[in-house]
């Protein structure tokens, strides 16, 4: 059965170039690997075939929109035994597993472990190729929140030591005043600090604010008994 061509996506890499997405195929049968390389390559993402969970534990690691089409049996490190290694350090690769003879206990155990998919060969093309656009669309979704997470984190590492307690004060739900009393400062010195902390942050408002420092998981300061404010509204 002819496959249906997919729309290609480029993906974008953690600096924010375009860069082509990756699909590794990890399996020991050289006549499946050569197949699934044709298809990816059809399809319009670059393929890179391994015989081994060894050899592909060797390759490199780079920040490409990226999956990993792996058969269960392999000679030396079983499939589900290189997705539970891989779950330190390469957790945004999604996994498409496939098997020859697959059971219900190997399919949950995989799909509990976060497994994208878990086909049976022979597979049908357009579903090889839809679990792939699913996959990777995964992997280009969790490099847009690291790279979000690595720009907030640059902008924070700007702040100054002082800025980073007044923007800790300001985010608990002090108003300009009572920061000031909490730090010992003037409430003007306090608004000058927060000035420089919304444009350093590129924050738009008080609530956006609010939402930086609770994805950079900033500790909030203890209240003292005469804090009596809220939080603002996130």
């Amino acid at each position: 059965m002819s496959a249906t061509r997919l729309p290609h996506r480029t993906g974008h890499s953690l600096t924010g170039r375009p860069i082509r997405p990756v699909v590794f195929v990890v399996d020991d049968d050289v006549s499946v690997r050569e197949s699934l390389a044709s298809l990816i390559r059809w399809a319009g993402w670059r393929p890179e075939t391994f015989s081994s969970a060894t050899d592909f534990l060797a390759r490199p690691q780079d920040d490409a929109p990226r999956c990993l089409v792996l058969d269960v049996e392999l000679p030396d490190l079983n499939g589900l035994d290189l997705q539970e290694r891989m779950a330190t350090d390469r957790i945004d690769m999604p996994i498409i597993f496939i098997t020859g003879y697959g059971d219900i206990p190997m399919s949950v155990r995989a799909m509990k472990a976060g497994a994208a998919e878990f086909l049976t060969k022979p597979f049908e093309r357009d579903v090889m190729l839809k679990a792939i656009q699913h996959a990777l669309d995964r992997s280009g979704a969790a490099l847009q929140v690291a790279a979000e997470m690595k720009t907030l984190r640059t902008r924070y590492a700007s702040l100054t030591r002082r800025e980073r307690e007044v923007l800790a004060w300001v985010v608990s739900g002090l108003l300009n005043k009572q920061v000031g009393a909490e730090l010992g400062m003037t409430e003007a010195t306090v608004k000058a600090h927060r000035g420089q902390i919304m444009h350093k942050m590129k924050a738009e408002s008080l609530a956006d604010l609010v939402r930086i420092a609770s994805r950079l998981e900033i500790p909030l300061p203890p209240r003292s008994s005469n804090s009596s404010a809220s939080r603002p509204p996130a």
